[in-house]
């Protein structure tokens, strides 16, 4: 049995969704976790797990474009009483429960004390496709791709192993990175797809503008959820949110119109629902899933957010469906048994890989 400090970002529900999978595992094999995350992962993840509440970093978003003046304000406030915090998070997560191993899905602080405590550090999530796996980049977006690979410097320098989950495998860049599909909830795994042909549209921010631009495809049905309200507007169809309505929306649909977050976007192609993704502006992760989303021929990239690409998504949402009959979809069995492997004998093979990367830089 391991004791295992789990971090996990609590921007959005796509971090805690996916740690509530191989949290739920670590257990079911008596492991004993502990998880540190903020905001919506603490949150979502508090009344099932051991968990500890720390500082985060938030994102705020207008008009579906990230607000740098709102996001620093959001961020400057949060750190009131840091430091306090940061001696507690010390002493309860390090000192007191004295883990084996720290597990980071992109959370900074447990990794940062991982290497600071010299404890194997394995990140399992998608942020790290940007740091060690090749992939097809846009002239116009290799800057930001450049900056985007710096920040996952930032957050997270050092890890010993990184358990990449995406649906595009690209070539991976050291012995250390591993791919996987993505990591699903059970409740999708365990969904029957079918087509009553409404299209979901989901958005976690304002985004406003873009509902009128909906209104003027009046033979289609849109199922709107996030937009916090409820009722019906001509041919939108406002949802309250909840988890089972909504996920019962997004097996029934015909396709799926969305922010790019991967969450979102790897349970609609799992169900088999092409995507008209829109990347949030500024923020390169979805602006990458856009682009390797219309790589792929699962959907198109709504980078524009027009009435020309919505016109040309519904007109090509045949052509998708056809494509994604082909899609390789999977459960999580294979990263469940990586993960398992790193953490048998005593963390044995993660000692192996973390004596391996300190040889490397020493």
């Amino acid at each position: 049995m391991a004791k295992i400090v789990y971090g996990i970002s609590g921007s959005g529900s796509g971090h805690s969704s996916r740690s509530r999978e191989i949290m739920t595992h670590l257990k079911a094999q008596n492991h004993q976790v502990l998880g540190v995350s903020y905001d919506r992962g603490f949150r979502n993840l508090k009344n099932d797990f051991d968990m500890f509440d720390v500082p985060g970093l938030h994102i705020i978003s207008i008009q579906n474009r990230v607000s740098k003046l709102k996001t620093a304000i959001k961020n400057l406030k949060s750190l009131t009483g840091g430091i306090t915090k940061f001696r507690e998070f010390k002493e309860t997560v390090f000192n007191d429960f004295q883990p084996d191993i720290v597990i980071s899905d992109f959370e900074p602080m447990t990794a940062y004390m991982a290497t600071h405590r010299d404890i194997p550090l394995v990140t399992i999530d998608n942020q790290h496709r940007m740091r060690y796996m090749k992939y097809p980049c846009a002239i116009d977006l290799r800057k930001d791709a450049l900056i985007a690979e710096t920040v996952i410097r930032a957050f997270v320098p050092k890890p010993d192993v990184s358990l990449v989950t995406t649906f595009f495998f690209g070539d991976i860049k050291n012995d250390r990175t591993f791919l996987f599909p993505p990591i699903l909830r059970r409740s999708v795994l365990e969904a029957n797809p079918s087509n009553k042909g409404h299209i979901l549209v989901y958005f976690t921010q304002e985004f406003e503008n873009f509902m009128s631009l909906l209104k003027e495809f009046s033979r289609e049905k849109f199922l709107v959820y996030g937009a916090g309200r409820e009722g019906e507007d001509g041919n939108l169809v406002f949802r309250p949110f909840s988890h089972d309505g909504f996920l019962e929306d997004l097996s029934s649909s015909k396709a799926v119109i969305s922010t790019a977050g991967f969450t979102l976007m790897t349970e609609a192609l799992h169900l088999g629902k092409p995507l008209l993704a829109l990347p949030m502006g500024g923020q390169f992760e979805q602006e990458l899933n856009a682009s390797l989303l219309e790589e792929l021929n699962y959907g198109k990239n709504g980078r524009a957010a027009n009435i020309e690409s919505i016109g040309d998504f519904l007109y090509r949402i045949p052509e998708y469906l056809s494509v994604l009959k082909n899609y390789p979809a999977q459960d999580n069995s294979r990263i469940f048994a990586k993960v398992d492997e790193l953490l048998n004998d005593d963390c044995a093979l993660a000692k192996e890989y973390h004596e391996k990367r300190r040889s490397s830089i020493q």
